[in-house]
């Protein structure tokens, strides 16, 4: 951190750009999208260990895409009129919280609460990753914020391949 980057309050220079909360929120991010691509990766374990048919397959799908992506617009509306930087630990606690029960799981009614909890993880955490990556960037939209979205895709796809 600069410490030419303070004001004399105290309080952060917002034009500046802060590399270490771009970066962290960036590997934030990675790991979260890394958490989502799970569900996916453990479908053929799924269908074996659970004796699951491929409509169930389906329905675990549907629950986590729901509550994934369809929540994430109405939690973007909340934080951005009500700013909550909580939310980035709440949203990766559901995550983990989703992944430790899917971990877990003993029947299909368990499996969809778990990837119901992975999806609300991601939509709660995404909306305000990004203002935090957007106001670290120092407003600017340029390499800075693209920076925030194209770490975790570069890396998954290096990873899944």
């Amino acid at each position: 951190m600069k410490t030419e980057s303070l004001k004399a309050d105290g309080s952060w220079n917002s034009s500046q750009t802060v590399y270490p909360i771009l970066f962290a929120i960036s590997i934030s991010h990675l790991l979260n999208d890394l958490i989502q691509s799970v569900i996916p990766a453990v479908y053929p374990l799924l269908k074996s260990n659970y004796a699951l048919s491929f409509t169930q397959i389906g329905f675990i799908t549907l629950v986590f895409q729901l509550t994934a992506s369809i929540l994430q617009p109405f939690v973007g509306l909340y934080t951005d009129k009500n700013p909550t930087p909580r939310s980035l630990a709440i949203g990766m606690l559901f995550s983990l919280a989703g992944l430790l029960c899917i971990a877990f799981a003993s029947n299909f009614i368990y499996i969809l609460l778990s990837v119901s909890l992975i999806g609300m993880g991601s939509s709660i955490f995404h909306p305000e990753a990004s203002r935090v990556a957007h106001l670290a960037s120092g407003g600017k939209k340029d390499w800075r914020n693209q920076f925030f979205r194209s770490v975790e895709t570069q890396v998954v796809q290096l990873v899944l391949s």
